[in-house]
């Protein structure tokens, strides 16, 4: 099954949106509540202090997700390194991809980026078991300057998702950077769905891609591994 890590700055008040409950309720989730601590400040003493308030908080969420069909689980980490904390938890719980919460009501359309040195065929058997069989209209974006078999590529995509039933409509961009025809795709879309390229997949929540994307998206963008440990 299908697992997504959600982390959540569970004691500064983040939440996750309805919307983006209802896309993931196709899957299973582990929401992960943590908290940045001072250097000087040990975790068991955090822990001792706000452990009961913020395992309300993530039961909360966590049934918020099972309301919406799928599993899900929590964790809570009081942690000195976000980044390392998360890219843990996500080994851990074999996650297949990370979501990174943002504002959003009914999610009926996903851009999907394949540009890059992306994992192409994990993140379109991502969007299959997301979808699963509901009406979301997906536009896969491709920008690329080297545009020799960039038609044929985004065609065999497009056919992949269309052949599960998936609505699909096709960008492709070659004459500015894959990350400025990101940008520029934003706009009237719900989510947006992109593969890891970063070295880790922290980096790329807590880097500055993704809040250039989550900024000029604001609602969810959801980051495909391309960890092999969870390819099985």
């Amino acid at each position: 099954m299908t697992h997504v890590l959600v982390p959540i700055e569970v004691l500064e008040g983040e939440t996750v949106s309805a919307g983006l409950m209802e896309l993931l309720g196709t899957v299973n989730v582990t929401v992960l509540g943590y908290h940045v601590l001072p250097e000087q400040t040990p975790p068991d003493q955090a822990r001792m202090q706000f452990e009961e308030r913020a395992t309300s908080a993530l039961e909360d969420l966590a049934e918020g997700f099972r309301a919406a069909g799928g599993e899900a689980y929590t964790r809570l980490v009081f942690t000195h390194d976000e980044e390392k904390t998360i890219d843990r938890v996500a080994e851990e719980t074999s996650s297949h991809a990370l979501a990174i919460s943002g504002a959003a009501g009914e999610i009926d359309s996903l851009l999907v980026a394949l540009s890059g040195d992306v994992a192409v065929d994990h993140v379109l058997g991502f969007v299959e078991e997301l979808i699963g069989g509901r009406d979301v209209e997906v536009t896969l974006l491709l920008a690329t300057r080297e545009a020799t078999d960039a038609e044929e590529r985004l065609e065999r995509a497009a056919d992949r998702l269309a052949g599960a039933g998936i609505a699909v409509r096709r960008e492709l961009s070659t004459d500015r950077s894959p990350f400025d025809a990101l940008l520029e795709a934003v706009p009237g879309h719900d989510a947006i769905v992109m593969g890891e390229q970063a070295p880790s997949l922290a980096s790329l929540v807590f880097g500055d891609e993704p809040e250039r994307v989550a900024s000029a998206s604001v609602g969810p963008v959801l980051v495909v591994r391309t960890d092999p440990a969870v390819d099985g």
